[in-house]
């Protein structure tokens, strides 16, 4: 991406400054370029990020490791994440770093470099963590950056980004499959020249960054106040309640997610006493769910509303999941396909929703649901792994479709201000 490419986006962010009819140029002159770039850092990051569930059979054989011990990597891997970003997006509110994004990617690095040569579980989990820490910083501000241009089409902004993110942690297990797998655990070296690449686009969109909110600063703070006279029919407790039911949305989908992002392999290897390579085919077909599901979620919520997107993550996806124990492997496959698609739906929906409802902390909003999204994964897959070793993974996908009727929440939120009554 050239910086000839970024500059064609500067002129609506120009124009904005001279007027509302400038202004209504910019919100339908959605910057795709830079939406991308962000997109395509976003695969390479996740895509590095999955290589550690990817290598939990690995790592499981290597070390002996019990699954409770897998879950605490996945906890030490998320919950960094989880605990720093909403610091990182709460100090970039106010202070945006534009080249934060390219620092963030090296954190990544380092943990890569560190994770193909770790031979220690506390060095695991170190690596673990640092690959968190580079997730915590990359995060808010892409998420930031995106909504910037978006040009009024928020959901399919978050959509684009979300989806490379998405893309990556499908290809992760099956680039694990074909090279970690084969070559071992010292082969995850190979997968820093993606954090190099990264780094260098992040350099370019940092710059794109830096001269876009330096022309836009006037008509961002215009926006954010009209926006904020938007939303001030609503009280400081209905915003605090709908940001908890948010939270619960959350918490139900990323752990049940959890349960089939960090278990899933081994479920099909004790279950249907498949090969490994093939187990991470199953996981990659899951991954490729999600990818799909975040795509028309993001589109469909900017036509038709973020709450009637959630309603249908809920409804839809709790008829499979309570199906997906008692299918043979074939069908296990299809229906986790589906719930992933379905479950997917939804995170534009609620990232765009709660942005509205926050206004002017874009950053902050990014780095709590991100953050969350993260650490209650991690949590999620640390419980799991516990219930796990006491009563078999087999529980595990008995139980944790339940968590689903938490969205049933759903039905508290408030509309937003301005948007019709649907009956």
């Amino acid at each position: 991406m050239s910086q000839n490419t970024l500059a064609a986006g500067d002129a609506p962010a120009a124009a904005t400054a001279t007027g509302p009819a400038a202004a209504a140029v910019s919100t339908n002159g959605t910057t795709f370029a830079v939406i991308l770039s962000l997109s395509f850092c976003h695969l390479l990051n996740d895509m590095m990020q999955s290589l550690v569930p990817a290598l939990y059979p690995i790592l499981k054989d290597s070390y002996a490791l019990s699954f409770g011990q897998i879950g605490f990597i996945t906890l030490a891997f998320q919950c960094t994440a989880s605990m720093l970003q909403p610091v990182v997006g709460l100090y970039t509110d106010r202070r945006p770093q534009p080249y934060s994004l390219m620092v963030g990617m090296g954190f990544t690095l380092i943990g890569l470099l560190l994770m193909s040569r770790a031979d220690t579980y506390p060095l695991i989990l170190l690596a673990a963590a640092l690959i968190g820490m580079g997730s915590s910083v990359f995060h808010p501000e892409a998420s930031r950056v995106a909504r910037l241009a978006a040009g009024g089409r928020y959901g399919l902004a978050q959509s684009l980004f979300q989806v490379g993110g998405n893309m990556g942690s499908a290809a992760g297990p099956l680039l694990a499959a074909f090279i970690v797998v084969p070559h071992g655990q010292q082969s995850i070296v190979w997968f820093s020249a993606a954090a190099l690449l990264a780094m260098a686009v992040l350099f370019q969109v940092g710059g794109w960054y830096s001269r876009r909110r330096a022309a836009s600063r006037p008509t961002v703070r215009g926006q954010a106040s009209v926006v904020g006279a938007a939303v001030s029919s609503l009280s400081r407790k209905r915003v605090t309640v709908a940001v908890l039911i948010l939270v619960a949305l959350l918490f139900s989908k990323n752990v049940y997610s959890a349960s089939l992002g960090s278990y899933f392999t081994f479920y099909l290897i004790e279950k249907f006493d498949v090969e490994v390579q093939t187990a991470q085919l199953y996981l990659f077909a899951f991954l490729v769910g999600i990818v799909a599901g975040t795509i028309a979620g993001g589109v469909v919520g900017d036509r038709v509303g973020r709450i009637p997107v959630m309603w249908f993550s809920i409804v839809g996806a709790l008829p499979f999941a309570l199906m997906l124990p008692h299918a043979n492997l074939l069908w296990t496959g299809v229906l986790a396909v589906l719930v992933a698609a379905i479950m997917a739906s939804a995170f534009s929906a609620i990232l765009v929703y709660a942005q509205e409802l926050l206004p002017g902390r874009v950053g902050l909003v990014a780095g709590m649901f991100f953050g969350f999204s993260f650490g209650l994964g991690g949590l999620g897959a640390a419980a799991l792994g516990q219930l796990a070793d006491l009563a078999g993974i087999e529980t595990v996908y008995k139980a944790t479709p339940f968590l689903l009727l938490l969205g049933l929440l759903t039905a508290f939120l408030p509309r937003q201000p301005g948007e019709a009554r649907r009956t």
